[in-house]
């Protein structure tokens, strides 16, 4: 069964907002060596729609720094799933998800292969509270900002985790890898 990995910057006070973390070359080189490790990206509209309009290729508009090129070469070509009921429709190698979330996941998690990275905030909470991710990565970065969004508000109950690695970054963030403890 493939493994459903989550990934997500924040900063020491909590924030998850992607415009106040530290984007360096370390981040992005360790974030396409997180989508390496995957066969596919799982999204919500969110995060789908605000990662299309920066990275793809086709019809990126914002020049980026040089250093950030081979993230958005891995994440274009990436295939990606994106979980919507409102979205028509997707494309950039993506395919839509509809329906019930638990059977969906389940079924991508049942094929073979390396595995699943997902991000962002509201579907990570609803597939926390299903039992289905697999690994929590939290790079956490050395700047306090004093204002939201957080993870998992709302959880209904608590998901106790086991440190599995740690990684530290030039820039002080440390990438902290978790696995649900399995009592």
């Amino acid at each position: 069964m493939q493994p459903l990995r989550y990934s997500i910057n924040i900063t020491l006070d909590g924030c998850c907002d992607h415009r106040v973390g530290i984007a360096d070359e370390d981040i992005h080189r360790h974030a396409v060596e997180n989508i390496a490790r995957a066969d596919a990206l799982l999204f919500g509209r969110v995060i789908y729609e605000m990662m299309e309009e920066a990275w793809r290729l086709a019809t990126r508009t914002v020049t980026m720094p040089e250093w950030t090129e081979p993230f958005a070469r891995t994440i274009d070509a990436a295939k990606k799933y994106v979980v919507s009921n409102t979205l028509e429709s997707v494309d950039w190698n993506a395919e839509l998800i509809r329906g019930d979330l638990a059977t969906a996941v389940r079924q991508l998690k049942q094929q073979p292969g390396r595995g699943l990275l997902t991000g962002g905030v509201k579907l990570p909470l609803a597939l926390a509270e299903l039992g289905l991710i697999d690994e929590y990565e939290f790079v956490v970065h050395p700047r306090l900002v004093g204002h939201g969004p957080t993870l998992f508000a709302g959880l209904s109950k608590h998901v106790d985790l086991k440190l599995v690695s740690r990684l530290e970054f030039g820039s002080g963030a440390v990438a902290m890898r978790y696995e649900p403890r399995r009592w």
